[in-house]
């Protein structure tokens, strides 16, 4: 667990888009996309445009040639993810942290991830969701933080604003959670949905603890309701 979480965090720092030729794909789920590789000791070391990233080569399952376009440079915007989200925020009226905590789940702020499912970038968007988004370059932060934000507001919508709902469509598909009314009861759904929200009672319970100068308040503990501005957003939940 602590590798697969180093890993993550290594991932983060490579902000730059590779031209990649191959996949490789790993134990934790990640896949990475590299120009080339060399084995270094019980290491491997994989090249991307951002530099190189080096796994325990035993955590390596399989290589995959990569016939994904290379992206085209004049998408990217060169801003930070926190940016991007910000941006994604103002234009959905989804609180900021709600969206940084579903991306550090879905890709480890990772803008190259691909799982094994074939879902891309910081917000794993699905290719025919990408599609319906408008989304053309699914490695580019910008497109994929605010197609990922806008299909979260669709759901939240359709959901009342009930956070766990959407987080379970997100993760699962819509389908299943109108099949079981709620939470499709799969351990990845629910460990998923739960991860999420603690994460983001984290932060507001900081923000909190800040706001009063050192001194914290309990956070609502009910389900997640509509809030303010123009389109539900979570608050809060256990």
């Amino acid at each position: 667990m602590r590798r697969s979480v180093q890993l993550a965090l290594a991932l983060a720092l490579l902000t730059g888009i590779s031209s990649a030729d191959d996949l490789a794909h790993l134990r934790n789920g990640f896949s990475i996309r590299h120009d080339r590789r060399e084995v270094v000791g019980d290491k491997t070391r994989l090249y991307t445009a951002g530099g190189f990233v080096e796994v325990p080569t035993e955590d390596i399952v399989q290589y995959e040639h990569d016939d994904t376009p290379a992206p085209a440079p004049e998408l990217k915007s060169g801003k930070s993810i926190p940016e991007h989200v910000a941006e994604a925020s103002k234009s959905t009226g989804i609180d900021p942290d709600f969206l940084t905590s579903v991306i550090h789940h879905e890709s480890g702020f990772n803008p190259n991830a691909v799982s094994r499912k074939g879902a891309k970038g910081l917000m794993q968007l699905m290719p025919q969701t990408a599609d319906k988004l408008g989304v053309r370059d699914s490695f580019d932060p910008a497109q994929n933080i605010q197609g990922g934000a806008a299909y979260l507001r669709q759901l939240l919508v359709e959901y009342n604003g009930d956070a766990q709902k959407a987080l379970a469509a997100y993760n699962a598909g819509p389908h299943r959670v109108q099949q079981y009314n709620g939470v499709p009861p799969y351990q990845e759904t629910r460990a998923y949905v739960a991860g999420i929200i603690r994460e983001y009672n984290k932060k507001k319970l900081a923000d909190q603890k800040a706001a009063k100068g050192g001194k914290q308040t309990p956070v609502n503990k009910s389900a997640p309701k509509s809030a303010a501005k123009s389109s539900p957003q979570p608050k809060p939940a256990s």
